[in-house]
């Protein structure tokens, strides 16, 4: 989350100086280096696809799309994490206590 602020943070205040969207080669290396790093860290999700696309566009990049996108990849994790088990209903066993009884 932190590196999508920075990334959304930098675009706002410098790169604007130096041209928008697709007309900054500064703005695009960004781009890609937080896109590699955040799929590197996150895995790849749909959610970084239209955020990238939209960066390029100009106007459109001063919306905060990476870190939008980290937010809604967080928000499904946590979901996911805590919906219950479609086959039983049951609520699911954290990893800790998964360890502890294998080695019961």
């Amino acid at each position: 989350m932190v590196l999508a602020m920075v990334a959304d943070g930098l675009q706002l205040v410098l790169f604007p100086m130096f041209g928008e969207g697709a007309f900054s080669p500064a703005d695009d290396l960004l781009d890609f280096g937080v896109a590699a790093a955040l799929i590197h860290l996150l895995g790849w999700h749909w959610e970084f696809l239209p955020s990238f696309f939209a960066e390029l566009v100009p106007g459109v990049d001063l919306v905060p799309f990476w870190t939008l996108a980290v937010a809604n990849v967080y928000r499904k994790s946590r979901h996911a994490a805590t919906a219950p088990d479609e086959i039983t209903g049951q609520p699911p066993v954290p990893p800790v206590l998964k360890n502890l009884s294998g080695s019961l």
